[in-house]
């Protein structure tokens, strides 16, 4: 077969398999769990992998919820970036899980993708290796990260991933930087009302540590963003708090610039304890966030191949980072193409709330999975095999 045979029958493996793919969507939709939790979805999908035909390594780096399913050998590697943690604050009493933000959309994707190309290299016996990375916690601890540090990703060439979003589809996303940066105050207890002198107040090193936070805004740049919560306060009103904590993200388009305002942030936590008298120290309480860049030369081929299966509703200019992602973490070691792709609804609901739900397990999310499965398989594909993409993105030899 040639390149645009092969890519036909891409697109023919993956509509003869949709029920299989859309069987991962719905069930681990169904199975909500929170990061570093997802002890059944992460086994349900490396095992609907091994099942065809992948070797699974599960766990993998040691992290309980991580795996690898692979196919194929050598060089280039290609790996599709599952997420499967869901998010808390749901129903009606707002204390169940849900899948407001669709990664269980993102690994019935992701798998979707490698099947289709692990299909086709048995059929047409081109090299390489094909992969699924499944890392966990990607909304609170940032797994991906973890499994970068570990060296999980050192020896892939180029990763995938696609997320359902509202509104046009965005082809060349981009992420903040971000720290996550705790302090906690220890300062003296005493009666509030009858010996105030006594006491040193550690909550209100916290409430000083906002106002430097905010005097400090005025003086930041445009696509900067801190913003905090008091995460203990003390235990009673009449007895002086002589335990604070304050959690705080620190967000940045530049890890530089991201890296500076953390110091400034800390500078303002360290007033606060000059004031007081209360003991401060400083945490990282998650793992930090790079900012995410996309490969342009990957880019213009995922524009190309969406293009060529009859999808062209997408912005294709680079779109100006709002949130953050673990993904940042894995482009520092492999080239990285990743896009949203609006999922069709025209009320305005969007990722993280509750009426989005009713748009992420039904005929208009298969449509998208159909989408996503033939536009990342298709670019892996011109990886694997467009010796001259894979010079432009400094892909090691076999």
């Amino acid at each position: 077969m040639n390149m645009q045979e092969m890519k036909n029958r891409i697109s023919q493996l993956s509509e003869e398999n949709a029920e299989f793919y859309n069987n991962i969507n719905s069930q681990v939709f169904a199975h909500p769990e929170l990061g570093n939790q997802e002890f059944w979805s992460s086994n349900f999908i490396a095992e609907q992998m091994r099942t065809r035909g992948f070797k699974v390594e599960y766990p993998y780096c040691n992290i309980p919820t991580a795996f690898r399913c692979e196919v194929g050998e050598g060089h280039p590697k290609v790996a599709f970036l599952a997420e499967y943690d869901a998010l808390p604050g749901y129903g009606p009493n707002k204390d169940q899980n849900a899948h407001a933000c669709g990664h269980h959309f993102i690994a019935a994707s992701c798998c979707a993708a490698a099947d289709v190309l692990a299909k086709l290299q048995a059929e047409c016996g081109f090299t390489g290796t094909v992969c699924v990375i499944g890392a966990p916690a990607e909304e609170s601890t940032g797994g991906k990260i973890d499994v970068v540090n570990a060296g999980g990703y050192d020896d892939i060439d180029a990763a995938f991933q696609v997320h359902l979003s509202t509104g046009t589809s965005e082809i060349n996303t981009t992420t903040l930087a971000m720290h996550s940066v705790q302090f906690d105050f220890e300062g003296l207890s005493s009666h509030a009302a009858g010996a105030p002198w006594k006491g040193i107040n550690a909550l209100d090193a916290s409430y000083l540590t906002f106002t430097g936070i905010n005097a400090l805004r005025q003086h930041i740049k445009p696509d900067a963003r801190i913003h905090g919560i008091i995460s203990d306060g003390g235990l009673a009103p009449n007895v002086v708090p002589a335990h604070a904590q304050a959690k705080f993200y620190v967000r940045a388009k530049e890890k530089e610039y991201a890296d500076e305002l953390r110091d400034k942030v800390i500078n303002c936590a360290k007033g606060a304890e000059l004031m007081t008298g209360a003991k401060m120290t400083w945490s990282y309480f998650e793992n930090s966030y790079d900012a995410c860049r996309n490969n342009q030369d990957m880019v213009d081929a995922l524009a190309r191949n969406l293009d060529a299966i009859g999808f062209t509703d997408y912005n294709r200019a680079l779109k100006e980072p709002s949130g953050c992602s673990d993904l940042g973490n894995v482009a520092n070691v492999a080239a990285m193409c990743y896009m949203s792709l609006g999922v069709g609804n025209t009320d305005g609901a969007s990722c993280h709330e509750e009426k989005y739900l009713q748009y992420l397990d039904c005929p208009m999310t298969y449509e998208k999975l159909q989408i996503a499965c033939k536009a990342m398989a298709y670019t892996a594909l011109d990886v694997l095999l467009d010796t001259e993409l894979q010079g432009k993105i400094g892909i090691k030899n076999n």
